[in-house]
């Protein structure tokens, strides 16, 4: 099944993940984050595949994210309530964000993506 790839192009770390994909010969479908926001409920799924806590999906190095004092928002927020958040502003997602529909990684690390997406 081929993979799909949300990501921002003005994004340094995304262009990176997109040149891994690529030189790996990997398919994927490109999805603009911000363009084509993933909804709350896609948002609920992709954070259940990756197996990690929602507050993990958050762009804390973005300006929209501090702006907003999202930090605060979110302390003791439930899963549902940070995904209907990161619905509201593609730009509060941290990316890229990786799925094959069984599994997701979010962010770009070398060796989680040969390990996830290579078996390696």
């Amino acid at each position: 099944m081929p993979l799909t790839f949300y990501w921002y192009p003005k994004c340094g770390t995304c262009q990176k993940a997109k040149k891994w994909l690529d030189e790996h010969e990997l398919s994927y479908t490109s999805v603009h984050i911000v363009e084509e926001t993933p909804t709350k409920e896609e948002l609920l799924d992709l954070i259940a595949k990756s197996g990690l806590p929602a507050k993990k999906f958050f762009n804390t190095s973005g300006k929209s994210y501090r702006e907003h004092n999202i930090k605060e928002q979110i302390k003791d927020a439930s899963t549902e309530e940070m995904a209907a958040l990161l619905a509201s502003d593609g730009m509060l997602i941290k990316r890229p964000i990786v799925t094959d529909g069984k599994d997701a990684t979010v962010g770009f690390k070398e060796e989680t993506f040969a390990e996830k997406w290579l078996g390696k």
